[in-house]
């Protein structure tokens, strides 16, 4: 069976990967808009109502223009910006999130497709939340360093610019969102049950994708008696036989022998790998993935094939 896809802003980062997941598959019908039609309503109306999936890889207005131009009940819309992501009506698009969540995305013609740094911190947090260790009312923080793909075509730009049009200071690390608000915070609270959002830190590094984000936890705030064993044996009941999510082993003896952890060890794969870290009084949470993949386009292509009644992992 073929279905029509059509990717409305397939120019940018997320909506050119997507078009490569999707241009080897036979059972895709790529409709692509004329270069000189992309902001034609009418053209756009068309093709988003001609479509059996609609991919939205704009910005958050443009996304609810394009929401409000389908009027076609078969059309699925799988939008990746942040417009829709706490909204109800909109399927959260992370199938590994919960029990019955690859069902609601199956019923769902709208789908919310998760932020990169939002999907590894849910994966990495919702399953201490579901299972009472740790708080809602936690107080939580977590830090991200990410390639600078994720900051689309301009960021790109700038760190491969060349001689004279490099800005040195490209070289370092480059904490950001410094007045303490990320627009991804919003879904990191409401899809792990959490009551307040993260103290949320997101740092840019000069390499091109992958992404790791850190949520530091003291023991003694957790319920009592937990334990690093204890987030672990969580973490790996919760995604037992899930095919693209790793619980990587309690205290990892290869990340711990080489003393670093490879934020980019997941890159060119629709992979999560979590790992847990502890001692006796703390212990750190880390989940890294490809930030153009699970984080971005894997995750929508996922998505796409639950929702078609595809493999799962078709194409990725």
């Amino acid at each position: 069976m073929s279905y029509r896809v059509f990717v409305d802003g397939h120019e940018g980062t997320t909506g050119l990967r997507i078009h490569e997941y999707l241009a080897a598959r036979a059972d895709i019908e790529l409709l692509v808009i004329d270069a000189d039609k992309r902001k034609d309503p009418a053209e756009r109306r068309k093709l988003l109502n001609a479509a059996d999936v609609a991919f939205l890889c704009l910005p958050d207005a443009a996304a609810k223009e394009a929401v409000a131009l389908v009027d076609n009940p078969r059309t699925c819309v799988i939008d990746a910006s942040t417009a829709h992501r706490t909204l109800a009506g909109w399927a959260f698009g992370l199938p590994e999130l919960q029990r019955g969540q690859r069902e609601a995305l199956r019923a769902s013609k709208r789908i919310a497709n998760p932020g990169c740094h939002a999907s590894a911190f849910i994966l990495g947090v919702r399953p201490l939340v579901d299972a009472g260790l740790l708080p809602r009312d936690a107080r939580v923080s977590a830090n991200s360093i990410t390639g600078y793909s994720g900051g689309g075509k301009s960021m790109i730009a700038q760190y491969e610019a060349q001689g004279d049009a490099f800005d040195a200071r490209l070289r370092s690390p480059r904490p950001y969102a410094l007045t303490l608000a990320h627009k991804h915070q919003p879904e990191m609270a409401a899809h792990t049950g959490l009551s307040q959002a993260p103290l949320f830190q997101p740092i840019v590094g000069p390499f091109y994708k992958g992404l790791a984000v850190s949520v530091p936890l003291h023991l003694a705030d957790l319920a009592p008696g937990s334990t690093a064993e204890q987030l672990h044996a969580v973490l790996a009941a919760a995604y037992e036989g899930e095919r693209f999510i790793r619980v990587l082993p309690l205290r990892d003896a290869a990340t711990l022998e080489e003393g670093f952890y490879d934020v980019q060890a997941c890159n060119d794969s629709n992979r999560v790998d979590i790992l847990v870290l502890g001692n006796e009084r703390h212990a750190m949470v880390m989940a890294r993935l490809d930030n153009l993949g699970k984080g971005a386009s894997g995750a929508a292509v996922q998505c796409m094939n639950l929702h078609l009644g595809c493999d799962e992992g078709l194409g990725l």
